[in-house]
């Protein structure tokens, strides 16, 4: 089982294919990992695998990853992991797509290491619009499995963790600003629900100065149509 160990925090990670790497952030909330894929609309892992060196893995504290919990957690400890394992893979320049909470790490990434991402595709992306509690009450139901496993972390410790995670504005760890001046090039598919409001993904694609927007794309003709535009975007945004 491939393991990445730094610190106390122990990632597990996949590895399919061979080629320009592509690091895949899957949905699942705060239990984002792999198997999640499977349950989404298409699985990019089947669908890159043959083209790209897909790397998968699964955030701290989910899946089979695990790490301390800490009052000053929030989104940057995921971006740290995220950056760590690649350097451990030898990993210098790559693509990123995400899913769901994927959308937050991706632009994270970005803000951290934009000379590392080559581009970014954005599926449903997660943002704040009407539903802060929402995004708590997800938060508590993830936290409750762990807080048996985790006495040492106080009460006050994982509220100023949810709080830090889901208390910010637009993409909770990016700033509208931000995305307006961001330069990389970003494939945004469109989220229409709850947790993946449909205004956030619009406002994303209007903002960013080289987005591409995909409204419909996960059934039928939608799908075949979509698949296509991601491998043709990714391809030209694949350094040379």
């Amino acid at each position: 089982m491939p393991i990445f160990e730094r610190d106390d925090t122990s990632i597990y990670y996949e590895e399919q294919g061979s080629g320009f790497p592509v690091l895949l952030i899957a949905p699942g909330g705060m239990r984002s990992a792999i198997p999640f894929w499977d349950g989404a609309p298409w699985n990019p892992i089947e669908q890159l695998r043959g083209d790209y060196r897909v790397i998968a893995m699964d955030q701290r504290n989910a899946g089979k990853s695990t790490a301390p919990i800490k009052a000053t957690d929030s989104w940057h400890v995921y971006t740290e992991d995220q950056l760590a394992l690649l350097d451990h893979l030898g990993v210098e320049k790559f693509h990123v797509a995400g899913m769901c909470i994927g959308g937050p790490f991706c632009m994270g990434l970005v803000q951290s290491a934009p000379d590392r991402v080559a581009s970014v595709v954005l599926f449903q992306t997660i943002g704040l619009h009407e539903n802060r509690e929402a995004f708590f009450a997800m938060f508590d139901d993830w936290a409750k499995d762990l807080m048996p496993k985790r006495p040492e972390v106080a009460p006050s410790d994982w509220d100023s963790f949810r709080q830090s995670m889901y208390g910010g504005d637009f993409l909770l760890n990016v700033s509208r600003e931000f995305v307006a001046k961001c330069e990389t090039p970003l494939l945004v598919l469109c989220g229409k629900d709850l947790y993946h409001p449909e205004a956030t993904s619009r406002a994303i694609a209007e903002l960013a100065p080289n987005a591409e927007f995909i409204e419909h794309w996960k059934d039928g003709e939608d799908q075949v149509s979509a698949k296509a535009h991601v491998l043709s975007f990714l391809a030209a945004n694949t350094p040379g």
